[in-house]
């Protein structure tokens, strides 16, 4: 009997845990470790920082759903992952042992990259996790009742998930005019992209166009090649930046309230491991997502290494999408059963980018097929229908992760959605 241990468990290593259930079957042990004992949808935090969502509807405990399947559940904090001897250390001390071991961790919010930045620090928001949401909210409810100010909403330097910052920005901006009050409120964008609709993906189509026209026909100004060198108490620091890289203009940008999206990182644990990561803590993986130096760690989402789209003059990094992790979960276990019935792993992930983009009353959904250009099809397009796909996501997500299924969400209903079929083809 072999033991697999996913770490992590988000939106890639639940759905691991639960595929690797059904792959691989009751002879062989599962356990699924996670810092927190509840599950999140991170998805829905924007939603959560306006109020449209409260914890409990995006949150569950993970125990009581995951152990209906056979898998084992371990509650604490990794503190060591020793790759040498096949061990994970936990900060209370105790141990555990693995014969492969999926790193499915998310990312390390590197707040610290920016002076002042962050919700530690008390100057600016995150919606990163539901307590970063939920934080944004008591502020946002604040604000609200001061009657009027500045929003500024963005990403910091080496940011490399933009789709939410632009999702928050129009949530908020949805959210007002419901309220009857945007007139009261300046908004603007500041972000590391070179050009608006860049998302770390050199742009999706007309996504450029496009988000440029929401962006004026919404009143929200906007920055690029942004890097914010430090947030004080309701004044941000931010140098614009040349195609070249030198400083065009320098900007002093008061604030009543700002979100603004860090630099992500590895994991300590992951990341202090010599010869797994790469300098910025991400794991290194072959293509069938396996570390060339310790072949039993295999890892999927957020937390791998995948090298920018293309050189920007604020560094920016590539975005790991639902679709792409999804299929790096299916790949790994694919392998992993592989391994264990004494085969070699042959599987590897999609390079595809998927993703629907909510806009407060209207959405957008992109499409970049590899994600890499150039591409076999790349195409954005908007409307309401985005809107209400992402809400019937979020529920039929939910649910599945409740009810245990490994049923692959994004070829089951996002590709059929949007009309796309045989999409390993187009790779």
């Amino acid at each position: 009997m072999a033991h697999v241990v996913v770490l992590g468990a988000g939106t890639g290593g639940m759905p691991c845990a639960y595929e690797l259930r059904d792959e691989l079957g009751k002879e062989h042990k599962i356990t699924l470790v996670n810092e927190r004992d509840y599950f999140q949808f991170v998805p829905s935090n924007p939603w959560v920082a306006v109020g449209w969502r409260d914890r409990d509807d995006i949150c569950f405990e993970i125990k009581l759903y995951v152990e209906r399947r056979g898998i084992d559940f371990r509650h604490g904090r990794v503190d060591t992952l020793d790759a040498e001897n096949s061990k994970l250390v936990f900060q209370d001390g105790g141990t555990l042992e693995y014969d492969f071991l999926v790193v499915a961790t998310g990312p390390r919010l590197a707040f610290e990259e920016v002076e002042g930045a962050g919700p530690d620090a008390g100057n600016s928001h995150s919606i990163c996790s539901v307590d970063h949401a939920e934080s944004a909210f008591t502020d946002y409810k604040a604000l609200l009742e001061k009657g009027s100010g500045h929003i500024v909403v963005g990403a910091m330097p080496f940011a490399s998930c933009f789709g939410p910052a632009y999702e928050f920005a129009f949530i908020v901006d949805t959210d007002l005019r419901k309220r009857r009050v945007r007139d009261k409120f300046h908004m603007t964008l500041v972000t590391s992209e070179p050009y608006i609709g860049h998302l770390g993906l050199g742009g999706v189509g007309d996504s450029k166009g496009m988000l440029e026209s929401e962006l004026r026909n919404h009143h929200i100004k906007w920055i690029t090649n942004a890097k914010t060198q430090k947030v004080e108490p309701g004044k941000m620091f931010v140098d614009e930046l040349d195609n070249n890289g030198e400083t065009a203009k320098s900007h002093e940008v008061e604030f009543d309230f700002a979100m603004m999206l860090p630099a992500f990182k590895g994991v300590d644990a992951v990341a202090n491991v010599e010869g797994l990561c790469n300098p910025r803590g991400f794991v290194m993986v072959d293509e069938h997502h396996r570390n060339p130096k310790y072949p039993n760690i295999y890892s999927a989402g957020v937390c791998i290494a995948i090298p920018p789209v293309e050189a920007t003059p604020v560094p920016t990094g590539a975005p790991k999408t639902g679709y792409m992790i999804e299929s790096m979960v299916t790949s790994i276990v694919h392998n992993i059963h592989n391994e264990l019935d004494g085969k070699q792993p042959d599987r590897h992930g999609t390079w595809n980018a998927i993703c629907l983009a909510d806009m407060g009353d209207t959405g957008a959904a992109f499409v970049a097929l590899p994600q890499i250009p150039p591409r076999n099809v790349a195409w954005f397009k908007k409307g309401k229908w985005v809107h209400m796909a992402k809400i019937v996501f979020e529920k039929y997500f939910i649910r599945k992760m409740k009810k245990g299924s490994s049923e692959p969400i994004y070829e089951k209903y996002v590709l059929k959605m949007l009309g796309i079929t045989r999409l390993k083809d187009q790779n």
